[in-house]
């Protein structure tokens, strides 16, 4: 057992910052001395690993001592939480990193703001704020395999699907404007890209799978300060002709 001045040092933190979670009721003290000092052992070291891993991934205080006070999580079951938060949030921030370069790169060609550049900075930074929300229709062994996934994914990739989703959704809709039939070979195509894209996200994981299966069958519950991708209209047809030539969706 260490007193806090001792813990501290040891920890490599402030003896502020273990009276602070200490008045949170983030991490008391395994036991108080006869004369009422603080004692910490390595109970206490393990929790105070995971607060501060957890708070450098982002997550308020009150919601860390939340997931840690009833998460039920082992040591294991905890590193590989923070393994999959780290991945996501190294996935955002190179994204972020890159948008940040590209304004910087125009600014230098052209001496003057290039609005185009700053509004993909915007972007990038809401789209990661908005979909959120999306995590809980995923069960934690597929967050995992998805932030795994992110060990490899690059922004020059994520550009890619972004531009081939638009590309498939305007030709989806030039489909339906020009009343192509859902049974129909062209329809076919697009189904089948479609299919192939979602292919690219779940990477034919079952588990991923089913929690995107579960995002868009509650699409009456989405958020309304998320801007849906595609229209209803288009997801309705992409069924019929995923339905009619038996493609699945993945």
């Amino acid at each position: 057992m260490n007193l806090v001045s001792e813990f501290a040092e040891k920890a490599g933190v402030t003896v502020r910052t273990l009276h602070h979670y200490d008045r949170l009721g983030l991490l008391k003290p395994s036991v108080r001395s006869a004369a009422g000092h603080r004692l910490y052992g390595e109970r206490d070291f393990v929790r105070l690993q995971q607060i501060v891993t957890l708070k450098f991934i982002g997550l308020p205080l009150k919601q860390i001592k939340d997931l840690l006070d009833h998460g039920d999580l082992d040591l294991p079951s905890t590193l590989r939480l923070q393994r999959r938060l780290l991945l996501e949030k190294r996935l955002q921030v190179e994204m972020a990193i890159q948008a940040i370069e590209e304004a910087e790169r125009s600014l230098l060609s052209s001496h003057a703001p290039d609005l185009a550049a700053l509004k993909k900075i915007i972007e990038v930074m809401e789209r990661q704020n908005n979909m959120e929300w999306a995590k809980k229709y995923y069960s934690d062994e597929a967050k995992t395999k998805i932030a795994e996934r992110a060990r490899t994914w690059t922004p020059e990739m994520q550009a890619k699907v972004e531009q081939d989703w638009k590309e498939l959704i305007r030709d989806v809709e030039a489909a339906m404007n020009s009343n192509q039939d859902p049974g129909g070979p062209k329809a076919k195509k697009l189904a089948e890209r479609w299919s192939n894209l979602v292919q690219g996200f779940t990477g034919g994981d079952r588990e991923v799978q089913a929690g995107l299966n579960k995002l868009y069958a509650d699409q009456g519950n989405w958020p309304s300060s998320f801007t849906k991708p595609f229209s209803d209209e288009v997801w309705q047809f992409i069924k019929k002709a995923m339905a009619a030539h038996k493609i699945a969706c993945a």
